[in-house]
């Protein structure tokens, strides 16, 4: 499916409706911009009280799972709603409501590396004024969200440096952070598609929502092109891979106290 600018959720309410109708909903959140609006560094974005009571009541009626580039300890601790899948680190690490862990093979291989390059980045980054990296278990974090713009090119070279070192290790980018990951082929979408799978998803009864805010999102959406809804968090609206449009934090607990709702009735 190619990227065009999503229509208005609130719009197209009752299309979403018919959409639902007679199918039980798997829901997946993403968390930064998401569930809690975008802050200047990591450690700010805590999930407020009401947000939290909202998933948490949603897991009552619908599967649901949290989807994150943080380590799922991390976004664990934040969201605190038993019930939920939580897949951490952009998918390489999965945990089911029962508390199983399954992690990416080739990822768990990898895992010293990350710990060293996270280990180099650091010192070299160190003198930057603002710039924060993240061990995020499986993945790099390095958050230029506070760095100055004419320090963001040290930033940007000393990630491109260490890929040159490790070309096991790939670049992607969010809001305004570079994501150093292991060059596997796996992602957002692959972790949405692997619950899926465990959930023994059958288009016949079930359909798929998927909410989240950045670039890293965008893998999900494409995979529920046939299998359900992709829910863009963005103001103003931009290209997505995404059929609908919200844009911010209040509108998703919105779009969930609808969901719930429905599942009420």
């Amino acid at each position: 499916m190619g990227e065009q600018v999503p229509f208005d959720f609130f719009d197209q309410i009752e299309t979403v409706k018919k959409s639902l109708a007679g199918k039980d909903i798997l829901l997946f959140l993403d968390y930064d911009g998401t569930l809690t609006p975008i802050v200047d560094t990591p450690d700010l974005a805590v999930i407020s009280d009401e947000m939290r009571q909202t998933v948490s009541r949603a897991a009552d009626f619908m599967a649901v799972s949290i989807v994150s580039g943080r380590a799922t300890d991390d976004v664990r601790g934040k969201a605190r709603t038993e019930k939920a899948f939580y897949a951490g680190s952009h998918g390489f690490e999965i945990v089911d409501p029962q508390g199983k862990v399954t992690v990416n093979d080739e990822a768990r291989h990898i895992r010293p590396v990350i710990d060293e390059v996270h280990a180099k980045l650091s010192q070299r980054l160190k003198k930057v004024p603002g710039a924060l990296v993240e061990h995020v278990k499986y993945t790099i974090s390095a958050h230029y969200r506070l760095v100055a713009d004419k320090d963001f090119p040290l930033v940007k070279k000393a990630v491109e440096a260490i890929l040159m070192e490790y070309p096991v290790l790939r670049k992607t980018e969010g809001k305004k952070v570079f994501e150093i990951r292991p060059k596997i082929d796996w992602d957002k979408g692959r972790a949405v598609q692997w619950i899926l799978k465990f959930l023994n998803f059958d288009a016949q009864r079930h359909i798929a929502i998927y909410i989240g805010d950045d670039t890293t999102d965008e893998d999900a959406f494409k995979v529920l092109a046939d299998k359900g809804i992709g829910i863009l968090v963005a103001d103003p609206p931009r290209a997505s891979a995404a059929a609908y449009v919200i844009p911010d934090t209040p509108a998703v607990k919105k779009v969930l106290d609808l969901l719930i709702s429905i599942r009420e009735k």
